[in-house]
């Protein structure tokens, strides 16, 4: 794990971040911590699936980086970082608190953010529409054995690039761009989205859920997925200009361990 720089090197007005899964093996809860740890934000939005409790019922697992990463978040909203959590579909326990405040953590079962440059956006998990679009069996299977089995495979395949020098590479991210029926299950997945915050008369949505990063206009409607800390390792920002960008952190850690501990926040450009 790289230092904790004593100056956060990048700075946004907003940060989205989902699907991290805490309590399961398949967490890259390290590249979390450093991405954490090497930024500040106004506010932080949690997009669902922080904690995956389906997974702590069937085996416990809670390594002391998973607790770092709590505390990591607390200790930001303690200092003044406005927290939203928003609930997803395996931490929907914490839907029951919908409104209250702990830690200076706000849980909400959904929110409406507004950006720097006046635009407003839908912000929820996205699990809401599974039961509008049919999954695909290939979905299905990849939620649940198998998508554990490619995640556990994904760690010792990248375990031998990174030993002879090739970047990082998501198994299960390949699969779903490339099998038919998961490519179809996204596309509506996200045409259904879409189809809610224009309904709401809103200009776009940022969800998680379906562990697929995206910004793309749909019939006139933005819609952003964060992606999730599981295989991509990505969160979607915004800077103090309104823009919205993906940034991908397997990518991104490079800058972070080539500057100087006491560098000056930067902010980084869409």
């Amino acid at each position: 794990m790289s230092p904790t720089p004593s100056k956060p090197l990048f700075r946004f007005r907003t940060v989205f971040l989902s699907d991290v899964h805490l309590g399961f093996k398949g967490c890259s809860a390290d590249y979390l911590l450093d991405f954490l740890r090497s930024m500040e934000t106004e506010t932080l939005y949690l997009v669902g699936d922080i904690v995956d409790l389906w997974s702590l019922k069937k085996s416990f697992y809670w390594p002391q980086a998973h607790n770092d990463v709590i505390r990591t978040i607390l200790g930001k909203a303690e200092r003044g970082t406005r927290v939203i959590y928003i609930p997803g579909n395996h931490d929907s326990l914490f839907r029951d608190y919908d409104g209250m405040v702990f830690g200076n953590v706000e849980i909400r079962r959904e929110a409406v953010h507004d950006t720097a440059d006046g635009r407003r956006f839908l912000v929820l998990h996205g699990d809401e529409f599974d039961g509008v679009i049919k999954a695909s069996p290939l979905l299905e299977a990849l939620g649940n054995r198998a998508y554990a089995f490619i995640l556990r495979l994904n760690r010792y395949v990248n375990l031998f690039r990174r030993r002879f020098g090739f970047p990082y590479w998501s198994i299960a991210a390949y699969l779903k761009h490339k099998v038919k029926n998961a490519v179809r299950y996204i596309a509506n997945f996200e045409q259904a989205l879409a189809d809610e915050a224009r309904r709401r008369g809103l200009d776009g949505m940022i969800c998680g859920h379906i562990h697929r990063a995206e910004i793309t206009s749909i019939d006139g409607v933005l819609y952003c997925n964060d992606g999730d800390w599981v295989e991509s390792c990505t969160t979607l920002t915004e800077d103090f200009q309104g823009r919205l960008t993906l940034l991908r952190w397997t990518e991104t850690r490079e800058i972070v361990r080539s500057r100087s501990t006491a560098g000056s926040p930067i902010e980084l450009a869409a």
